[in-house]
């Protein structure tokens, strides 16, 4: 058995407030396929990082095993999609190449086209068929389905139900509990492991919180009862000795001595009700500690009294003249929820960027209500730049709202100093989400949302689209989000 040992593990970021992680100490068996987890900003690539030995720290990080990091990285994007498999995976023939990229159901001419000009979906299958031809060590997987399709995303399980062990990244649900057999959750307090997949661990986790609430309640009472209690006595106690000889009539004096001795026992029984009191509050102290609220978002949609909102007949994106999918016909009334679907570089943002008001090629009849308003969330967080105050500003929402929104979201205030662009990417997309969920529109369109966003903000986005009912059309892989949210979906095929 090979183990990676963590000892008294602290890392902090230089100028952070505070570190990352704080004296934790845990064993990893490399035989699991274990499933990494926490809130964005937990720390779950930094340790990714640690274990490859990229930044300093105090405590100890052991292990017995080499390791690999995926994605890869792509020091030159201006290249063909070909020379950088060959650069990653050498002295592999290319029929091997094309016969991967055929498993991921992807056309072979993506090869021989520039990397940088992929969608982000087939840049993924790219590094995915360098992996598959690659001879790994010990993988670092690092939130593999972005931007991946359907079909991709269950490819990737048959190839990981293969592999002995990893440390996979993931907010997928679905994902995860096809493929992993130990969760690793970084929580607010801790770090602890289980056996099981994500929902397993879910349950378990839901259970304790919900007995650490019941627990928690029950010590809110006895001190409260107790406090009462014990100020009662004391001053019961207190006013007693301070009248020792005091008379109840003319004819009877109370005892000195038997008073005293009975203001004392009183006395001591309320100091050893503070004790107990000094207990429950201890133990209360230690419940509650990972339990995340799941705080509700809030979306204001515009009402408008016009259906439909979005009609396509027999609609075509173009590619340098030719059309890239079979004609689809579609339309979007009030209150739908449109989630498109379909393969990577198939068109769907195409659509969506159309939609909203961009020049695009198609073929075909697409028809979009005047004056409509739009909230639009692109895929791409590229040229996010500035602090919060001042993309709050440009974009011409409440900015008070805007961030009451990313806490929420679990964002510290010590976060609304940091520039954007030196954001974490799930930090940046829920920049994004934050910024259309404060905007008033009639329709959202959103072109994939949850890259790199955390399974709690997951259930947090599902639950306020569920409650407040906008109109939405989106583009999204994540199978859970689209059962639990979409009220239509079209299906682009080419």
């Amino acid at each position: 058995m090979s183990l990676i040992k963590v000892s008294n593990l602290t890392f902090g970021y230089d100028g952070s407030y505070n570190n990352i992680f704080e004296d934790v100490s845990f064993n990893i068996d490399t035989s699991w396929k274990l499933g990494l987890i926490g809130r964005n900003g937990k720390g779950k690539t930094t340790f990714l990082k640690l274990l490859q030995g990229m930044f300093e720290y105090t405590g100890t990080i052991s292990k017995s095993v080499d390791v690999d990091y995926f994605p890869f990285e792509v020091t030159n994007k201006n290249r063909m999609s070909i020379e950088i498999i060959n650069e990653i995976a050498p002295n592999v023939e290319d029929w091997k190449i094309m016969k991967e990229l055929n498993l991921l159901n992807s056309d072979t001419e993506i090869l021989y086209r520039n990397f940088k000009l992929l969608s982000g979906g087939e840049q993924v299958k790219i590094l995915l068929v360098s992996l598959f031809l690659k001879g790994n060590n010990f993988l670092l997987i690092d939130e593999p389905t972005n931007h991946l399709d359907i079909e991709t995303r269950n490819n990737l399980v048959n190839y990981l139900e293969k592999k002995k062990g990893f440390i996979l990244v993931s907010h997928d649900r679905n994902f995860l509990d096809k493929v992993v057999n130990h969760i690793i959750a970084i929580n607010n307090s801790n770090i602890e492991i289980q056996q099981g997949n994500f929902s397993s661990w879910k349950e378990n986790r839901d259970r304790q919180d919900n007995f650490e609430a019941i627990q928690n309640e029950k010590l809110q009472k006895d001190i409260k009862r107790l406090e009462i209690a014990s100020k009662s006595t004391a001053k019961w106690s207190n006013e007693v000795e301070k009248d020792k000889s005091k008379k109840y009539n003319s004819e009877t004096t109370i005892d000195k001595g038997y008073v005293g001795h009975k203001a004392a026992k009183m006395m001591k029984k309320s100091k050893v009700m503070e004790k107990r009191i000094e207990k429950a509050i201890d133990e209360k102290t230690n419940l509650l500690n990972n339990v995340d609220k799941n705080e509700n978002l809030k979306i204001i949609p515009l009402e408008i009294n016009k259906n439909p909102l979005v009609l396509s007949n027999n609609l075509q994106i173009k590619y340098n003249e030719q059309t890239i999918f079979n004609p689809v016909s579609f339309k979007v009334n009030n209150g739908d929820r449109v989630a498109i679907v379909g393969k990577n570089g198939i068109g769907k943002s195409s659509i969506l960027k159309l939609i909203n008001g961009k020049q695009i090629q198609y073929k075909g009849e697409l028809k979009v209500v005047n004056g409509l308003k739009i909230s639009y969330v692109s895929q791409n967080t590229e040229n996010l730049r500035g602090n919060l105050k001042t993309f709050a500003q440009d974009n011409k929402i409440d900015e008070s709202i805007f961030k009451a929104m990313l806490v929420k979201m679990g964002f510290s205030k010590s976060n609304f100093d940091t520039s954007i662009e030196d954001m974490s990417e799930g930090q940046k997309k829920k920049v994004l989400i934050a910024k259309s969920i404060s905007e008033q529109a009639n329709i959202y369109i959103w072109d994939e949302p949850l890259n790199y966003i955390d399974i709690l903000t997951r259930i947090q986005i599902e639950e306020a689209i569920l409650n407040y009912r906008p109109t939405i059309i989106f583009v999204e892989h994540d199978e859970t989000f689209i059962e639990k949210v979409a009220t239509k979906i079209i299906s682009i095929e080419k």
